[in-house]
């Protein structure tokens, strides 16, 4: 081992402290781009391996009734690989023990046993014998909710008739990893299951002997979906059939494309914060080190070492800083990344998770981490090699003092003497002054970006909860019904209020613009269902014309004023061109609005609706849901008291987990910070602040001066810290926004002040830290100088 390499394991040991602060802010970013990097490439591979083993389906349509003779014209279509019909339709389920009613979604087994496509993974028991009527299987989440074992039985109400089901099997599907009711916002479990039975029985049961309701097709890898589209759409519509989709258009799909498009973002846009935070940290360190070693670099290359070694040597010194925190980066991102992406496959209903070590990840961190570190150190290296010997072994120039316009700014406010030195020196040094404040001002930033989630998830739930849907209960029908059907629903048990609703799925159309979706109709003025604007009024839907959200029109690239074509999925399935009358803030889904009188006077009937919002009784809910378990044409039931529950649980454990996370990652970036800033301090001003301890200052006094400097610069780096948080919360949410929702950039006054308290609280103790060093100095071998 050569001498400057037992130098550099020297400084490197005398420096752990300082490096460890360092390598942990970086170890900050390379854990988060490990951890977002590889769980977002574990669940894009889980899903395409289970997509691709269990066959899911490139393109899904549904229709009212179509013969079982059309699947061998569809087959025919340019570019599908394979077909599968089936029977579907909803039932209201009688669940033992349970006393509230639930929801079952009932799908046909082939007469074969066999699926062709979405084939689901058979997790416990057997498939049921297609000749039997009474056998069925569960999607296993739906089973495990409700304690179900292998041959429990529990009653299901096909089609106005109760019958009881016995379980032979569960399963999984590729078709249902995440599972929602109708009307849901979050997966019910106990409250809506999957439930595949025989094919003639689910046939027999909905009348629907010899014909299909559902298609799904494979494509070939060459085919256009586009083409499949339309062309499916030609074949099925004379059999009522709703316009095809492809698969970023299935609810499951499109849910956990969502979740895996926001770790993508997550991973763009908060690694590059640290990585500027470390290069400044390494830059501040190594630039003082090489300051107080000149005499020893004029030695060095007095002696014969060349500029080429001494650069080497101080750039091995950041780099060593730079593997610590590569390293540490590394273990924490895997084990994190491993242990969240085993808890997305639980939550999404994976039956497996496919978790590789992605090579190129830990390359990519491992490689921005070392340039980083070199970043930062490159400046102060070529200045120390620029170095004459002779001038680099001579003391360096004393600074040059003298008053100025804020000196005297200074005076006229008759501050005492430690607080005027504080000042002067961040006025003389203002270069690393500032830097040191934009590094606390990117901790404070982190914060603010983290923790304005629950502010805006706040914001989400009072509106979709507490403003917009007030009703207890949602009741879905099997078929468009007559509104008298309202006096029905009201005489149930419980009922205190009842308003109707119907959803007509459309796709509407400007130029080559399209988006399908579902327009919601309603009578003017709802109590319990209602479309609220960004300032929390409710707006009624115009008698003639459509009132859009502000991201469908944004979609659409239509205005107030505009007119689109609406082409109408279900009813007389009729195209009309209709004005935008509006547009409206939502947060979740991409909502259609419009009058449930002009638009049955569009379609030349009278109102129809297919779905009743309600209010109950508390103590009567045991008697309502007793009632829907015998009430024919009912398709569903959403209750919302437990889809609210549901939705603020699942929040409120996602946003504990991440403020506790960034809370952690913050403290890190100020300890970081201010550890070093004050280390730096007192290496340079130790002469400085022992004289004051001879000339009779306090160690109160002397360590106020130490700490001061650095609790002024944090307290400075306050407001930039919120704007720039303002900024990286801005990109956070156009990251995250999707067609399933979007999150509104909700900022409050108690965000900011909890991301300053967090940051001034971990400055705090970094400067106590130091000043721990300041009341142990040894004053008369601190003044011994060569000077």
């Amino acid at each position: 081992m050569q001498a400057l390499d037992r130098k550099l394991l020297r400084d490197f040991r005398r420096l752990w402290a300082q490096a460890l602060a360092i390598a942990l802010v970086l170890a900050c970013g390379v854990a988060i781009f490990i951890t977002s990097f590889g769980m977002y490439r574990a669940l894009e591979e889980t899903r395409i391996a289970y997509y691709e083993r269990n066959r899911f389906a490139d393109v899904f349509s549904d229709a009212r009734r179509a013969p079982l003779s059309l699947a061998r014209e569809i087959e025919t279509i340019e570019g599908v690989w394979a077909v599968e019909t089936r029977v579907s339709g909803a039932a209201i389920l009688d669940i033992p023990g349970r006393s509230k009613s639930a929801v079952g979604r009932i799908l046909s087994i082939p007469t074969s046993g066999r699926f062709s496509l979405n084939v689901p993974l058979l997790r416990s028991g057997h498939v049921p014998d297609p000749e039997t009527t009474d056998q069925v299987l569960v999607n296993e989440p739906f089973a495990q909710a409700n304690g179900f074992q292998i041959g429990d039985v529990f009653a299901a109400n096909l089609n106005g008739q109760k019958r009881p089901l016995t379980i032979t099997g569960t399963v999984l599907s590729p078709e249902f990893i995440y599972t929602i009711g109708p009307g849901g916002l979050m997966p019910d479990n106990e409250g809506y299951g999957i439930i595949w039975m025989p094919e003639d029985a689910v046939a027999a049961a909905f009348d629907m002997a010899g014909a299909f309701n559902h298609v799904s097709l494979k494509l070939r890898a060459d085919a256009r979906a586009e083409t499949v589209v339309s062309s499916l759409d030609n074949l099925l519509e004379p059999y009522g059939g709703l316009d095809a989709y492809d698969r970023s258009q299935q609810q499951s799909d499109a849910f956990i494309d969502a979740e895996i498009k926001q770790l993508r973002s997550t991973s763009i846009i908060l690694p590059p914060v640290f990585f500027g935070i470390t290069a400044f940290l390494v830059n501040m360190v190594i630039g003082r080190i090489i300051a107080l070693e000149r005499s020893e670099i004029g030695l060095l290359k007095a002696i014969g070492y060349s500029n080429f070694d001494i650069c080497l040597h101080y750039l091995l010194l950041a780099g060593l800083i730079a593997v610590v925190g590569i390293v540490i980066g590394w273990g924490v991102g895997s084990w994190l990344s491993q242990s969240l992406a085993r808890l997305y496959a639980d939550f999404f209903n994976f039956p497996f998770l496919i978790y590789r070590v992605s090579y190129d990840a830990y390359i990519i961190s491992g490689i921005i981490g070392v340039a980083t570190a070199a970043v930062g150190a490159i400046r102060s290296v070529l200045n120390a090699a620029r170095l004459a010997p002779a001038v680099a072994m001579s003391p360096p120039a004393p600074p040059k003092y003298k008053r100025n316009t804020l000196d005297h700014a200074l005076l006229a406010l008759r501050l005492s003497q430690p607080t005027m030195m504080i000042f002067r020196n961040l006025m003389r040094w203002p270069v690393r002054s500032a830097l040191t404040t934009l590094g606390l001002s990117l901790a404070v930033s982190i914060l603010v970006a983290a923790t304005f989630f629950d502010d805006s998830l706040d914001t989400i739930v009072d509106t979709a909860f507490y403003q917009s849907n007030r009703q207890d209960a949602v009741l879905t029908f099997t078929d468009e019904m007559h509104e008298s059907v309202l006096e029905d629903v009201r005489r149930l048990p419980g009922v205190l209020q009842a308003e109707s609703k119907q959803y007509y799925p459309a796709t509407l159309r400007n130029g080559h613009l399209s988006k399908r979706i579902a327009i919601e109709s309603s009578r003017p003025n709802p109590d319990l269902s209602r479309v609220i604007d960004s300032d929390g009024r409710v707006v009624n839907p115009p008698a003639n014309g459509i009132m859009l959200s502000d991201r469908l029109a944004s979609e659409l690239n239509v205005r107030a004023g505009d007119t689109i074509a609406v082409d109408f999925l279900s009813g007389r399935r009729e195209s009309h061109k209709i004005m935008v009358a509006g547009t409206v803030t939502q947060y979740l889904g991409l909502g259609a609005y419009m009058d449930m009188d002009g638009l049955s006077a569009l379609f030349r009937q009278k109102p129809r609706i297919g779905i009743v919002n309600v209010t109950l009784d508390e103590n009567q809910t045991d008697n309502f849901h007793a009632a829907l378990k015998e009430a024919p044409n009912l398709a569903g039931t959403t209750m919302m008291t437990e889809t609210r529950q549901s939705f603020l649980d699942t929040i409120r454990q996602n946003v504990i987990i991440m403020t506790t996370i960034y809370v952690i990652v913050a403290t890190l970036i100020t300890v970081g910070v201010a550890y070093n800033g004050a280390r730096i301090q007192l290496s340079e001003r130790a002469r400085e602040l022992a004289s004051l301890r001879i000339l009779g200052f306090t160690r109160g006094e002397v360590s106020f001066i130490l700490m001061g400097e650095t609790m002024i610069l944090a307290l400075l780096a306050q407001p930039l810290g919120w704007l720039i948080g303002v900024e990286i919360a801005r990109l956070m949410t156009n990251g995250f926004t999707s067609d399933l929702y979007t999150i509104p950039l909700i900022l409050k006054p108690t965000t900011f002040s909890f991301a300053s308290l967090v940051v001034l609280s971990a400055a705090l103790v970094a400067t106590l830290v130091v000043r721990r060093r300041l009341d142990r100095l040894d004053l008369v071998a601190v003044m011994k100088t060569r000077e």
